[in-house]
């Protein structure tokens, strides 16, 4: 009868293993591989979302930048990025971007 319980015990405590150490395998794999499902395609902005964002700095709108993914606020020359198709709203993110020569006010000397 202790012989039962034993090998119950021990069938009982491999099975358990294996449920526990195969997700853990997978989910291992599936975090170190670099062609996963979330990694097949980049993700676009969703441009109707400009109708709601502002920046955090100034509150003023957003322009949506293509070419560099990015949402340029031209009143303080800041770009913040877009990153799988979600902006990136930090100010401490952002990027200066240099703002065209006419657009500066001009000095009073």
């Amino acid at each position: 009868m202790s012989q039962n319980a034993v090998r119950r015990l021990a069938t009982g405590c491999c099975s358990l293993n294996r449920t526990f150490v195969r997700p853990l395998q997978v989910a291992v794999r599936s975090l170190s591989g670099s062609g996963g499902v979330k990694d097949a395609g980049e993700k676009h902005f969703d441009v109707s979302l400009l109708e709601f964002l502002v920046c955090p700095l100034s509150k003023k709108p957003l322009r949506y930048e293509e070419t560099t993914n990015e949402l340029i606020n031209e009143e303080l020359g800041i770009a913040y990025p877009i990153l799988d198709g979600i902006p990136n709203m930090i100010p401490q993110d952002a990027r200066l971007i240099k703002k065209p020569e006419g657009t500066e006010k001009p000095s009073e000397s």
